[in-house]
């Protein structure tokens, strides 16, 4: 083992700026009260000494932990296989560490995992929480109201009761839908086909929703659920094969789900687009430009509605501060989606 040296405490600072320790205290967790000057030396010392605030301690005067905990209501395995998260989650922590705030992640598997995080939140380890990927039956927006956690959701609520104060982030995900629709209209073609997503979770509905608004006589045949995987979009197109073997067009859920609808395609010689135009939604980019062909699809910026979610979350817990001039309860957001054409439709 080797020796270590001791780390520098808030009176080495002191001494080596000549100020107090209470000046120190307070430049380090950002009070006010203290001269420019003053201010600049307390910093020089700082970097000096490699002086790190102890957090528990800084936590006692701010009242502010600088962590926020990032809840996804999906298994890990969803979590690490679907590149959906890990753009969300980039866009989350770019944010959070633009701000100097720490990302804690927490994944549900189950019901135990909804206990584990709803005591975990009620813990007070953490300032807020950003939720997102839940489902209508999921217990975690009563278990986060119960922890008192101020929060941001991603993705419009679909459970019922009292929504007020609720504020999210989400995509226009009727009306890309609707714009999938219309374009391959467009294109002449009349029998188009519908994979869902999980329809327990709001932009699967907003999705049929949209894709309704326009086939508002569609055969009912025409529509096949499934789960937002590749696994789930093959399972669905072997399906409407089956029942409607004169299917022109597809438009799937997400992405991920018209690869898997590709593969069912070319395993039964249908030509994309010749025979079957097929359009997505999402625009993940390693998914949507390594397809065969390239795929069609909804453009949201999933990064982008990441990095809203913590902005907005981090403007609602600095509200009370007078430093940072913002005042109120942030409104939800929600964002354009537009239509990438690429060779698949």
């Amino acid at each position: 083992m080797t020796d270590t040296a001791p780390r520098p405490t808030l009176e080495a600072v002191a001494a080596r700026a000549g100020v107090s320790r209470a000046t120190v205290s307070r430049v380090v967790n950002g009070g006010d009260g203290v001269r420019d000057i003053l201010a600049e030396r307390v910093r020089k010392a700082v970097e000096e000494l490699g002086y790190v605030p102890n957090q528990a301690a800084r936590s006692l005067v701010t009242r502010r932990h600088d962590a926020i905990a990032v809840v996804v209501a999906e298994p890990e395995t969803r979590v690490f296989a679907d590149p959906f998260f890990a753009l969300q989650l980039r866009g989350i922590s770019k944010e959070l560490t633009a701000h100097d705030n720490q990302l804690v992640l927490l994944l549900t598997e189950g019901r135990d995992d909804h206990a584990r995080v709803g005591r975990y939140l009620a813990g007070g380890h953490v300032d807020g929480a950003l939720v997102f990927s839940l489902h209508l039956d999921d217990p975690l927006p009563e278990l986060i109201q119960r922890a008192g956690v101020p929060t941001v959701f991603g993705g419009r609520p679909g459970w019922s009761g009292d929504r007020r104060g609720v504020v999210y982030v989400d995509s226009d995900n009727r009306g890309g839908a609707r714009d999938a629709v219309r374009h391959l209209v467009g294109l002449g073609r009349t029998r188009i086909a519908h994979i869902t997503g999980a329809l327990d979770q709001t932009s699967a509905v907003d999705r049929l929703d949209g894709y309704r608004d326009v086939m508002v006589d569609a055969d009912p045949r025409l529509i096949a659920e499934a789960d937002f995987t590749p696994a789930g979009g093959e399972r669905a197109m072997r399906e409407l094969l089956d029942r409607c073997p004169d299917v022109d067009a597809v438009f799937a859920a997400n992405d991920l789900t018209a690869s898997g609808a590709l593969r069912v395609l070319r395993e039964t010689g249908r030509r994309v687009p010749d025979d079957v135009a097929v359009i997505g939604f999402d625009d993940m980019l390693p998914v949507a430009e390594q397809i065969d062909p390239p795929l069609t699809t909804v453009r949201q910026d999933i990064e982008e509605m990441g990095r809203l979610m913590a902005r907005l979350l981090l403007r609602a817990l600095d509200r009370d501060n007078p430093q940072e001039g913002v005042g109120g309860t942030p409104s939800s957001v929600v964002l354009p989606t537009t239509l990438v054409r690429r060779a698949s439709a």
